[in-house]
């Protein structure tokens, strides 16, 4: 009985030893089946980029290759359309879903997405009314809205001179007399040095009628030089030379684009917008340079992006961001890989290297 008791102590070590290393094994089980996971992903650059020899470059994907070999996963790229990739994940086939897939709640319904890795929103691709700034302001200069408000000008200070020489021309000769063109031309250029506050004192009217005239062109001064401004103003500023959509306030007069399936897709259709729907981002900002249609609504980062490389110079993003959303992995639901695969993405998205990452594709950190 005693050396049974002796060697029940080493026995229970050795059983503990085994039972800690099963627990080890445990967490990488599902990696070491020697499975072969299936990442769907798609063209969604600076997310995920498709280069020579079928390799994957990219936010996205940089992060999912550290992800993988963190967890020792073995595994293929798939290239497939958004909708397909999704139906991938909603019936299995697919193991997860690496793109720039934004999280919803229908989506989350049917799969299970990873910890948010980076924050977005829907932007807005128009085609600039004017290419050159410069060129803009000189057509803004000579076109007829312009001319017609000089031409308003001039005809209210011709008025007023003309009233003011026809009180001033017999009394007041010296200043307002001569020929009718040149009593005319006298009246017009007090007018106007009236009118500027320049008041050189050349020339005042000294008839009660013609002091009458003066007194209220003075107080009518301050109204038309004021609106004259206004005007001139509204005729060359920047906002009038790009597009007269601004915000998504605007899309509802206007012909919108959209990608087949996306997230943008439903918010303008819950919006009664009726976009008109196309198979990739090229393709519907091809129709927007063609005008084709007037503004293509996607997410925002991937609009700069190929404003910047594949449609430099042919189409603007304006600066407003809305609908607010988040990029995530999707995983089939209830999948045993979605808790390893967080816990070393939260890692990851907190370090200097993705910092980096989004500084050297995105150039700004602000939407990690």
């Amino acid at each position: 009985m005693k050396k049974q008791r002796r060697w029940l102590p080493s026995t229970l070590s050795i059983l503990s030893i085994f039972s800690a290393a099963a627990a080890f094994d445990s967490v990488s089980v599902w990696a070491q089946e020697s499975q072969t996971l299936v990442v769907a992903t798609r063209e969604a650059p600076p997310f995920a980029m498709k280069r020579e020899g079928d390799r994957w470059e990219g936010l996205t994907i940089e992060l999912w290759s550290r992800i993988a070999e963190r967890l020792a996963l073995d595994y293929e790229y798939r290239e497939m359309d958004l909708e397909p990739m999704l139906e991938g994940v909603r019936d299995g086939s697919v193991d997860v879903a690496a793109a720039a897939l934004t999280v919803t709640a229908d989506r989350e319904k049917e799969f299970d997405f990873t910890q948010p890795f980076f924050n977005s929103g829907l932007g807005i691709a128009v085609v600039p009314k004017e290419g050159n700034l410069m060129v803009g302001v000189l057509n803004r200069i000579f076109s007829v809205e312009f001319f017609q408000a000089v031409a308003a000008l001039a005809l209210v200070l011709i008025l007023a001179g003309f009233l003011v020489w026809l009180f001033e021309r017999k009394k007041n000769s010296e200043e307002f007399g001569g020929s009718t063109g040149k009593g005319l031309g006298s009246g017009f250029w007090w007018a106007a040095v009236t009118m500027t506050t320049v008041g050189y004192g050349d020339k005042s009217p000294k008839t009660a009628g013609g002091r009458t005239v003066a007194l209220v062109w003075m107080f009518a001064s301050v109204i038309v030089i004021s609106s004259f401004t206004a005007m001139i103003a509204t005729a060359l500023t920047v906002g009038e030379l790009h597009s007269e959509i601004q915000g998504p306030e605007d899309l509802y007069r206007h012909r919108v684009g959209t990608l087949a399936g996306s997230t943008s897709e439903t918010y303008a259709k819950e919006r009664d917008m009726a976009p008109r729907s196309y198979d990739s981002i090229e393709e519907a900002l091809t129709a927007l340079s063609e005008d084709r249609i007037d503004a293509v609504v996607h997410d925002a980062p991937l609009l700069e992006y190929y404003a910047h490389h594949e449609f430099e110079g042919q189409v603007d993003v304006l600066p407003r961001v809305f609908a607010r959303q988040n990029y995530a992995f999707a995983l089939p639901e209830k999948s045993e890989r979605l808790e390893p695969i967080n816990q070393v993405l939260l890692e990851e998205v907190s370090s200097d290297w993705w910092r980096d990452r989004v500084s050297q594709y995105l150039g700004s950190e602000s939407s990690m």
